[in-house]
């Protein structure tokens, strides 16, 4: 009313004038225009001047990939990475080729730690990674391209392994940091818990770490066993009537030799399963043409449909 009173006060000296509710119906009009104004202005602001992403350390350009019309036949790609994309690389070559005649997709796993450094060194064009990169690999021109946004990391047992229900998340934690070590302790039977570990640069060991250990340190020494190369086949052989390991869900959802077990009481089925990562592609600073045309196929309708098969083919 500061505002108002001289107003009506002059507006009240006028017998001419008409009624001061006009002139403050107008005075409030003319405020909710210039507030309309004002936000349409802010809201047409660029996001990054508001959140300032660009000075985020583990933010990354997003770089959108046109799905490719034409492939020049002779055109080479070696993919490198982890294992848990051993059959999506292999599905994605066969519609890759298929599509662009004469063109090759060498696909090659290892690991993700050792795909990353494949392609640091430039003898591979594209890795495969399970786990997220780190801010010193981005610090490198490493960039990542995520294909699969739920892959399940399943906890296995052998079929003759006497437990026959789920654990908890807790246990789990419990038993691959070493705090429970006998299967008595978790609805079993009395036999010492052998874990078996996949290698330290393995990017499924890597990822287990994050989200089943809560970035705690695995166990060592005693019962626990390491495999010597980051593959699955080997890690459900050993697991025998004492073992628990850990594996790419669609890699051991069809065996007939294991189990998986669920966590909290959920099955690793279920689309809120706790143990969850992403799967991405990893390229080095300017994509080349081979690694632009094989993203944009990845990232088309026809490369998810080939990366949804290879999911049912596991």
């Amino acid at each position: 009313m500061v505002v108002l009173n001289p107003l009506i006060k002059f507006m009240s000296s006028s017998k001419n004038s008409p009624p001061p509710i006009v002139y403050i119906a107008g005075v409030l009009a003319l405020g909710a225009i210039a507030y309309s104004v004002f936000s349409d202005r802010a809201a047409k602001l660029p996001a990054s001047i508001d959140n300032n992403n660009s000075d985020r350390p583990n933010s990354q350009p997003q770089v959108a990939f046109d799905s490719p019309r034409a492939v020049p036949a002779g055109t080479i790609l070696k993919i490198g990475g982890s294992t848990s994309l051993a059959q999506v690389n292999q599905s994605l070559k066969i519609s890759f080729e298929r599509k662009f005649p004469g063109v090759r997709a060498i696909p090659q796993a290892s690991s993700s730690s050792q795909g990353l450094t494949d392609l640091a060194a430039g003898s591979i064009d594209l890795t495969g990674i399970s786990r997220a990169l780190t801010a010193a690999e981005k610090g490198q021109g490493l960039v990542s391209v995520p294909i699969v946004s739920q892959d399940k990391i399943a906890i296995v047992i052998g079929n003759n392994n006497a437990l026959r229900t789920g654990l908890t998340s807790d246990q789990v934690a419990k038993i691959f940091t070493g705090e429970v070590n006998n299967w008595s302790q978790v609805g079993g039977k009395d036999l010492p818990i052998r874990p078996i570990l996949r290698p330290a640069n393995s990017g499924t060991h890597q990822s287990f770490q994050e989200v089943g250990l809560k970035g705690k340190s695995f166990g060592s020494g005693g019962n626990f066993k390491v495999l010597a190369r980051d593959a699955t086949t080997p890690l459900l052989q050993a697991l025998g009537a004492d073992g628990i390991g850990y594996a790419t869900f669609a890699q051991v959802a069809k065996q007939s030799t294991v189990r998986t077990i669920a966590i909290d009481g959920i099955a690793p089925e279920a689309a809120n399963y706790p143990y969850q990562r992403t799967l991405s592609y990893v390229y080095k600073g300017q994509p080349n043409d081979a690694v632009k045309a094989f993203l944009g196929f990845v990232t088309s309708s026809e490369g998810q449909q080939s990366i949804d098969r290879s999911a049912r083919d596991r």
